[in-house]
């Protein structure tokens, strides 16, 4: 999904989610329905939405404008206030072989927002005092990386590094070659891969440029992060997030995968939309992605998550703004450590956008909690890049407000000058 993973600012695990364009034949799915629910999770009246704020038709509405004519073949989303469900929604179809409907409540990958939980984790270790985020690579991990003794933990967390995007290699450009990407759904996407595997990819190639003189989001980063990780602890990045995040909010639908190929509950599919049909890109083995973007959660939980993060419940409040200063190299794609920041017409949010094949992913709340926004995108026939743009656009804006945006302030004319006072008479 080329378009909407620039729109996310880079932020994908894998850089694009579907063919090129111009390649593509089909046309988008049809019989596509939307299902709607608006009040708190607990089933409270609906009617407490004019008081919220909410704009279910709006929401509604740009929901479905992402699936026809933005092309998805799924979209689901949530608004919450405070935590709590406000409105849900979703629109397209669960799988095109079957046509059943899209559960609003449905699990879907995550991909890079699988980042902000792990960079949560470290920054709770740095809290016990068990890692700095001065402490080079070399001394947590050693002969991990090329230059180790000269990149920090806080350099991974904000891709200040310059290590190599593993995903940049050649071995993950079979989008780009239709025989190579045949041969991956066949068989490439449940291959097993190991961190170190995938580390040793990016080692191959030179550094970005050198640690702390610029920014480049890399995948390879959070590999190395995640390795650390179960350094420290002796236990697997994913027992400490499941531990320390999952169990402590009570997620009760978020998985952190190490090679189970399936999504444990109702969910809808990915596809790559091909001339010979739609392919099935649903099951993939999740260690193409590890510790940078393997995980598997809801709309609800992420909401959840991420104001319970932004709120302070996960962090002391010191790591919090550590977590929440942007990194001045990553200019207008503002950067911390495993969180960025972003303009809406509404203010800025807080939270990560991702993209592993057949689904993008995105959670944010404004700084004081009160809003957030989660919802997850099933690409599917990008022929009109213009239409995906745009719905994308309008999902993005009307979500993070509740509602559609508000309209930019109309400049008040400028007063043409006074003319020039006459010349005095001469004397």
């Amino acid at each position: 999904m080329r378009v909407v993973a620039l729109a996310l600012a880079g932020a994908g695990l894998v850089g694009v989610t579907a063919p090129t364009a111009g390649a593509l034949g089909a046309t988008g799915p049809g019989g596509g329905t939307t299902v709607t629910a608006t009040g708190t999770q607990d089933g409270a009246d609906a009617g407490r939405e004019a008081h919220r704020g909410v704009d279910a038709r709006a929401l509604d509405a740009v929901v479905r404008g992402m699936v026809d004519p933005g092309g998805a073949s799924a979209t689901l989303a949530r608004v919450s206030e405070s935590g709590r469900t406000v409105w849900k929604g979703a629109a397209g179809t669960a799988d095109l072989s079957t046509g059943a409907p899209v559960n609003p409540d449905g699990l879907f990958r995550i991909g890079s927002v699988t980042k902000t939980f792990v960079s949560t984790v470290v920054l709770q270790l740095v809290a016990e005092g068990r890692l700095r985020l001065e402490d080079p690579v070399e001394k947590l991990l050693p002969g991990a990386v090329p230059n180790g003794r000269n990149i920090t933990l806080r350099q991974l967390l904000d891709h200040t590094s310059g290590l190599f995007n593993y995903t940049e290699d050649d071995l993950f450009g079979y989008e780009e070659d239709p025989v190579r990407l045949q041969q991956w759904l066949e068989t490439g996407r449940f291959t097993r891969y190991t961190p170190q595997q995938l580390i040793a990819v990016a080692n191959a190639h030179p550094p970005y440029f050198e640690p702390g003189r610029g920014a480049h989001y890399s995948n390879t980063n959070y590999l190395v992060v995640g390795q650390i990780v179960e350094r420290v602890t002796g236990h697997s990045w994913q027992q400490e997030v499941d531990r320390r995040i999952v169990r402590r909010l009570g997620l009760t639908r978020t998985f952190m995968p190490d090679h189970s190929t399936t999504i444990p509950g109702p969910h809808a599919h990915g596809y790559y939309d091909l001339p010979a049909g739609p392919a099935d890109v649903t099951e993939v083995d999740p260690s193409m992605a590890g510790a940078a973007g393997a995980g598997i959660s809801t709309t609800a939980d992420l909401t959840t998550f991420i104001t319970a993060l932004i709120g302070g419940r996960l962090l002391p409040r010191p790591l919090l703004a550590d977590m929440m200063t942007v990194t001045p190299q990553s200019g207008k794609d503002t950067y911390g450590l495993g969180l960025q920041r972003l303009s809406t017409p509404c203010g800025p949010v807080w939270g990560h956008a991702g993209g592993i094949p057949g689904y993008n992913t995105f959670v944010y709340t404004d700084s004081d909690t009160r809003r957030q926004f989660a919802a997850s995108v099933n690409a599917f026939d990008m022929s009109n890049l213009p239409a995906t743009n745009t719905a994308f656009q309008n999902l993005l804006d009307t979500g993070t407000c509740g509602g559609p945006p508000p309209a930019a302030p109309v400049p008040a004319p400028v007063p043409a000058p006074a003319p020039a006072p006459a010349p005095a008479p001469a004397d």
